[in-house]
């Protein structure tokens, strides 16, 4: 396929509304985002815990380092994949909407077709206020309005007791009005609430992959439009990486790759690892 920018923007925003769901895996440098652009992936993402992590950082905390991180990330990427790719910056990394829509700019001009944006607040301290949150979504899209603005939606996402699904529907909403092109849910498992969300959001619906939980063609049959790996693929690798370092210690063969259905070093594992 063509690789201009315009071109690729165009290709991802389609990816969105084809037959199949968009299965969109998430890097965390140049390697592993060549690596899965040459496996043959439609798009890639990448995933803001590996990026903060790779460079010495906790994720969802707003820091000027990662926000550089990711920024210097996308530039590298720029040229280099066969494919379309999206970038995940946290909610904007504490920045106003200026703030924010400039890095939306940068991030267009360095030939991203979309970005994450979520309104979890930075450090784990509750949500966004869905009006503060529509006010930043209307500001990228004012000054990258090609880019294809992914809505998160945090209200399901490392909490021990979920609201109701109204209160991410009517979230939706109200990003959908301020111009975002998709909605995103983390956390959302049970395949009845999934299909809920498919049938009220009137936009495509992002659903984070849960390993034993999920398949790619029940997501499809639920209505689901994108489905991302999130850190998944970022903490396979380290758990592989402390695998296979164990069994040259004791002599033992190397393991072979688990794959998803493995043990995989957790999210709050990561977060505690960079916290030190």
């Amino acid at each position: 396929m063509s690789t201009s920018p315009e071109y690729a923007t165009f290709h991802f925003h389609a990816l969105h509304h084809a037959d199949q769901p968009l299965l969109l895996p998430n890097a965390w440098d140049v390697a592993s985002a060549v690596a899965l652009a040459g496996a043959g992936y439609a798009a890639i993402g990448t995933t803001s815990l590996g990026v903060a992590a790779a460079h010495g950082y906790q994720d969802g905390r707003g820091l000027a380092e990662t926000r550089d991180a990711t920024l210097a990330l996308a530039l590298r990427l720029n040229g280099r994949l066969s494919c379309p790719y999206t970038v995940d910056i946290e909610g904007g990394f504490g920045g106003g909407p200026g703030e924010v829509a400039d890095l939306a700019a940068r991030l267009a001009d360095a030939g991203a077709a979309g970005l994450n944006l979520e309104d979890g607040l930075p450090g784990g301290e509750g949500l966004q206020d869905p009006a503060r949150q529509a006010e930043l979504i209307s500001a990228v899209k004012e000054r990258a309005p090609g880019l294809f603005l992914n809505a998160r939606i945090d209200t399901h996402w490392l909490v021990d007791t979920p609201p109701p699904l109204s209160d991410a529907l009517a979230r939706a909403e109200t990003y959908l009005a301020a111009g975002a092109d998709g909605v995103f849910v983390p956390g959302v498992v049970a395949d009845e609430d999934v299909s809920v969300l498919a049938a009220e959001v009137p936009a495509p619906l992002n659903i984070l992959f849960a390993p034993g939980r999920h398949t790619v063609s029940r997501l499809a049959e639920l209505g689901v439009h994108r489905i991302s790996t999130g850190s998944l693929l970022f903490r396979t690798a380290l758990q592989a990486t402390l695998g296979a370092a164990d069994a040259i210690r004791t002599g033992q063969p190397l393991p072979e790759v688990s794959g998803a259905g493995g043990e995989v070093m957790g999210y709050a594992e990561v977060q505690r690892l960079m916290g030190e």
